[in-house]
């Protein structure tokens, strides 16, 4: 069941009357309504391009938290084959808010490293709803320190609300963890690609971001804190999330006009979650032709690369 949020509520009703008259079609009385039906179905298709066409900054934030959105796990079992996973830090344990392994990208051997979020009420506490504690991060170096020492591309699918903000987390040392991942990334002498799918929250997305070429998806958010986080802080205020939203800047195509991103993924009309198939292919297309941007350079040439990208950002505003 298709779930909608406020502002599609135009395109919600043109399409329950479609369904309404679908069912009353599929009774078999000999009444065709094939004329109706497609008429709702026209006027529902550009309600829908006319609001995507104009998402505000906030509209965009609720899209990147949809529900039926595609996460990490839809993106790895389309894109990757030979998926095997890897678990624990080998210093204190598992941490299933990041997911990572080794598989084959269109048949080369690639790391992949993901946060998932979880689809269901069961999925989103196993995987702490996307929000990793220092073991993801220290299970995040582990794996591209491997990939670096086997010459292999890391790809890494960025999804979470932010870095787990708990009391053990801290104990454990959450920004020491954050900022060895964030240095392991910049030091991988392989090509990597981050694509921001969801949310991109502060520290602990750029902590699997720190990428050779970071991409996002149309309506995906990447801020330094969460627009609710913001509000609170600036006005006390929660419910002022919009105005934050829009002042952060946290649009994909802020970022990319700003330096931040090196590019934007097309997602289907009315978001990713309304094709998941085309999305993801998109997403595929998009991080191969990331990644042949560095066929040939060594390694040096490559975390040279890298470190112009990051010192750059800003400098030509």
């Amino acid at each position: 069941m298709r779930s909608y949020l406020d502002f599609e509520k135009p395109v919600a009703e043109l399409e329950a009357k479609s369904d309404e008259l679908r069912a009353l079609e599929a009774r078999g009385d000999g009444i065709s309504l094939s004329e109706e039906i497609g008429k709702l179905d026209a006027k529902a298709n550009q309600a829908l391009k006319e609001i995507y066409a104009a998402l505000t900054p906030w509209q965009k934030t609720l899209v990147a938290r949809h529900p039926q959105r595609p996460h990490f796990k839809d993106y790895c079992a389309a894109l990757i084959e030979e998926f095997t996973p890897l678990a624990g830090d080998r210093a204190f344990g598992e941490d299933e808010a990041i997911v990572g392994g080794f598989g084959r990208f269109r048949g080369e051997a690639v790391c992949v490293i993901g946060q998932e979020k979880g689809d269901s009420t069961e999925t989103r506490i196993r995987h702490n709803f996307g929000m990793p504690k220092p073991e993801g991060y220290r299970k995040a170096v582990r794996l591209v320190e491997m990939a670096g020492r086997f010459g292999l591309p890391v790809l890494s699918f960025v999804d979470t609300a932010g870095a787990y903000p708990g009391i053990d987390a801290e104990e454990r040392g959450q920004a020491e963890a954050i900022a060895r991942s964030t240095e392991a990334w910049l030091g991988l002498p392989t090509a990597s690609v981050a694509l921001v799918i969801g949310e991109g929250g502060s520290g602990g997305a750029i902590a699997i971001a720190a990428a050779s070429r970071v991409l996002m998806l149309e309506h995906a958010i990447y801020s330094v804190i969460s627009p609710e986080g913001a509000a609170s802080i600036l006005w006390r205020d929660t419910a002022r999330a919009q105005d934050a939203a829009t002042g952060m800047k946290i649009t994909a195509q802020d970022l990319l006009r700003f330096g931040v991103i090196d590019g934007i993924v097309s997602e289907p009309t009315g978001g990713a979650h309304r094709d998941k198939q085309a999305a993801m292919t998109r997403a595929g297309d998009a991080i191969a032709a990331a990644l042949a941007d560095f066929a040939g350079l060594d390694g040096a040439a490559i975390v040279d690369k890298r470190a112009e990208k990051f010192l750059g950002i800003g400098r030509h505003l």
